[in-house]
């Protein structure tokens, strides 16, 4: 699993069928410090995050699994983060505004 964060999103209206009903982001991928590192790619949602989110995604095979029907994604959003812990204080993924919008 690695970090990223939404950037954008992805309308296509003639995709494969098992598409159908899922939504494309885009992700912005990031160390573990949350600095960017990479290109941006385009991943599978299977949690509803929405712009801006820290988010944890898979790669590969893995990036199918959290679907019934395996559609064709290639990378996935697996899970919303709230806070990093890395040793020091706690940094907050979304401005503390953003999180009583939930």
């Amino acid at each position: 699993m690695q970090f990223g964060r939404v950037v954008g999103r992805v309308w296509s209206t003639v995709k494969d069928s098992r598409m159908d009903g899922h939504r494309l982001l885009v992700i912005q991928p990031l160390t573990p410090e949350l600095k960017n590192t990479g290109k941006p790619l385009i991943c599978g949602d299977s949690t509803g995050a929405g712009a801006g989110e820290l988010i944890y995604w898979v790669r590969g095979k893995e990036a199918s699994f959290p679907f019934a029907e395996a559609p064709p994604f290639d990378a996935t959003i697996v899970g919303i983060v709230d806070e990093v812990h890395l040793g020091g204080p706690a940094r907050a993924a979304r401005p503390a505004a953003a999180r009583k919008k939930r």
